[in-house]
């Protein structure tokens, strides 16, 4: 007998066990998929598990000892069913970089808990509150690309996807009463098209380094030494940057760098076995950032500001207050009726209709509908003469 509250989901680690559960994924209108990565532990983010949830059954795959996952790839792009994600976002982009994958028809209850307003719309928080589960956070950060993994880490992964059909039908009732229904549906037709954005750009992520842009340009061509190594060494062991070399353990070595690697010893951010590992390797990291000629030192790319409107600015506080306005109306945040891009698009674009509003990339449908004509409104007054 298991402990109480603790789940128990079906395993999936062969084909044949794959294959059987997504029949009973196929005869299903509703599936809740969620996954878990090791960005904390691994290289490259990937993902290491995939929960499945139906009304009936819940499971965990492992890609990895699953290579072939093209039918799950096709029951997600299947319209005819309804993919219920808790904050897909990030799942959604790490299955498109890492098989090509898109879902359809989707249902996001953490978009959904925004437009009701909840104070809390992490997953722990609406599950506490809705259904009296509290979520066990012991594996947080833990290592999913282990393996084996333990029974209590399936459980922990299986309650993400398990809760989160009743979940959602909780929440769509509520927007469903609230008349929010149709403006949830249309962001999850946007979340549909997100796509890897990431920079998988290894040699210049120096430059993103917090601190870099006070490094002269010679102490700027020691950290990108000690980036490359480090990223060499990363992707070698397979294991998380900052786990080889902490951030701020580099800015202090290209500030003041060392010339031998017993000099490496008791320098903060770096431990004993780091020093005597690979202390010959880094010192002659910096060696090489020491050597590089001034002409090739590494600069910042000065990025041109678009220059000031002051009538665009304007606009711009103008909607900002009757996007307030309304957000007040409704009861919700600002952001969530109206991000700043969308009322800066708005002030530049200066629309003189509802239907011109609606065409802006950015403007979505329900909020031309809902308060466009206040946007418009708010321009007139500011307009050029």
């Amino acid at each position: 007998m298991p402990p109480p509250g603790r789940l128990e989901p079906l395993t999936v680690t062969t084909e044949e066990a794959l294959e059987s559960l997504l029949q009973s994924c196929r005869e299903s209108p509703l599936i809740a998929v969620d996954t878990e990565a090791a960005s904390f532990h691994r290289y490259l983010d990937r993902m290491y598990l995939i929960q499945i949830s139906t009304r009936e059954i819940t499971a965990v795959i492992d890609p990895v000892a699953i290579q072939d996952l093209s039918e799950f790839g096709e029951i997600l792009a299947d319209p005819t069913r309804e993919i219920v994600f808790h904050d897909g976002d990030y799942d959604l982009r790490l299955m498109d970089r890492q098989y090509g994958y898109h879902a359809c028809n989707l249902f996001d209850t953490r978009i959904g808990a925004q437009f009701l307003n909840e104070p809390g719309i992490g997953l722990a928080a609406l599950l506490a509150k809705y259904l009296d589960i509290t979520a066990d956070k012991r594996f947080q950060r833990a290592d999913w690309s282990a393996r084996p993994l333990s029974p209590e880490m399936l459980s922990y992964a299986a309650t993400d996807t398990h809760y989160l059909l009743e979940l959602r039908d909780i929440l769509r009732d509520q927007l469903l009463q609230q008349g929010r229904l149709s403006w949830c549906e249309e962001e999850f037709e946007h979340l549909e098209k997100v796509r890897w954005t990431g920079s998988d750009d290894r040699d210049s992520g120096f430059f993103r380094i917090k601190g870099a842009k006070d490094l002269t340009s010679k102490q700027l061509a020691v950290l990108r030494e000690i980036w490359r190594w480090r990223e060499r060494v990363a992707s070698r062991l397979d294991r998380a940057a900052f786990r080889i070399l902490g951030n701020e353990a580099m800015l202090d070595l290209a500030r003041n760098p060392v010339e031998r690697p017993e000099d490496l010893v008791g320098r903060k951010g770096i431990g004993s076995q780091s020093a005597g590992r690979k202390g010959r390797e880094l010192v002659a990291a910096i060696r090489r950032g020491l050597r590089v000629p001034e002409k090739d030192y590494p600069h910042f790319e000065r990025t041109l500001r678009r220059p000031v409107d002051r009538e665009v600015q304007a606009r711009l506080a103008q909607l900002k207050k009757a996007r307030n306005a309304v957000a007040a109306r409704l009861e919700l945040p600002p952001g969530v009726v109206c991000p700043n891009g969308t009322l800066e698009e708005v002030a530049r674009a200066v629309p003189g209709s509802l239907e011109e509003l609606a065409q802006l990339p950015s403007v979505r449908r329900w909020q031309a509908a809902t308060f466009g004509q206040e946007l418009l409104d708010a321009l007139p007054k500011l307009k050029s003469p």
